[in-house]
């Protein structure tokens, strides 16, 4: 099933459930008013949204509604934990190289994650209002997954079975406050505004085999300024799967119903042409790592970094051509 969380002026929405072809939705007053409410106790409210997401698809359902992505907050407008990390190492490996320096052995066998502000996310086609375009604006095209309750010490398999729903998000980073942060070594906080997902969350049946342990093999579309930068495959250069990074945040506590995890930023290595030199034929999935490419390649970024009135567009299609997710389609903004 797919669902969504529709603004009423309050701080956490009205939960929807929407169809899969995300053409209608209808309010789940009746079952839940929240998501939250819904993670809290799945066993028992999830069947009840089943049954009126099949009533929805078969036309059946009395009170449905065309189902309007710009009225979406995210899908958890706050969650109770918002952990993100960098599950796909050609990512890091990029990063590094474009420093001349060495990706730690460490990195290929542990997952690198941090803990984001949760307390306040926005909707998927919500401005991305940011204080200054010197702070180095940048989207980063991710997928996560929201868990039920997942107990300390559990093991990868375990944890997949504690996946209840996937999104796609946007991490926005602003790049020129990262060094200064890292440099205290005490990670990233100012450098990681608010997060963006997609309008609508969806369950493991609707992916079908596109899910496969732990993995979504599809493609992550990127779109700036109305010009595609990055078509980049999710499932197989994924270093670490879901199960690996909701195992790594349990190593040491709980994990609560209505976590977040995001895999980091979905990315593709290079392929050698026949001179030598590497090419990326799929794009990027943030500036930072197109900016990279350019140091490797001709030994200086050219690409600059987000500037107020730019968008991004993040969105996931099916085998089938149709929208997964729906789109984040998002705006850059100056505070008001």
């Amino acid at each position: 099933m797919k669902l969504a969380t529709y603004k009423d002026g309050s701080r956490d929405g009205q939960l929807v459930v929407v169809s899969r072809d995300l053409g209608s939705a209808h309010y789940a007053t009746g079952i839940a008013h929240r998501l939250q409410q819904v993670l809290d106790d799945w066993s028992y409210l999830a069947p009840q949204l089943q049954d009126l997401y099949d009533q929805l698809n078969a036309g059946k359902a009395r009170h449905a509604f065309p189902f309007d992505p710009q009225q979406c907050m995210a899908p958890l407008p706050r969650a109770y934990q918002w952990a993100d990390g960098s599950a796909y190492i050609n990512h890091v490996e990029l990063v590094r190289k474009a420093r001349n320096s060495e990706v730690p052995a460490s990195f290929y066998l542990d997952p690198l994650m941090y803990q984001g502000g949760s307390d306040d996310f926005i909707g998927p086609c919500d401005d991305v209002v940011v204080p200054s375009e010197a702070m180095g604006i940048d989207f980063e095209a991710e997928i996560a997954v929201v868990t039920g309750d997942v107990k300390m010490g559990c093991t990868p398999e375990q944890a997949l079975d504690g996946i209840r729903l996937v999104m796609l998000a946007n991490d926005v980073s602003l790049r020129n406050l990262i060094p200064a942060e890292l440099a205290k070594g005490f990670g990233f906080f100012q450098s990681k505004p608010a997060t963006a997902f997609s309008p609508v969350a969806v369950t493991l049946d609707e992916l079908g085999d596109a899910w496969d342990k732990g993995r979504l093999h599809l493609t992550l579309q990127s779109t700036w300024n109305g010009r595609k930068v990055g078509m980049c495959d999710a499932g197989p250069e994924m270093t670490f799967h879901f199960g690996q990074l909701i195992a790594h945040i349990a190593k040491t506590r709980n994990v609560r119903a209505g976590s977040i995890v995001g895999s980091g930023t979905v990315s593709n290595k290079g392929v050698a042409d026949a001179k030598g030199r590497t090419d990326w034929p799929k794009g990027y999935s943030c500036i930072a790592e197109k900016r990279c490419i350019e140091t490797i390649q001709d030994g200086q970024p050219s690409t600059e970094f987000m500037q107020y009135g730019d968008t991004i567009r993040i969105e996931m299609k099916g085998k089938d051509g149709q929208s997964i997710f729906g789109a984040i389609d998002q705006a850059i903004a100056a505070p008001a």
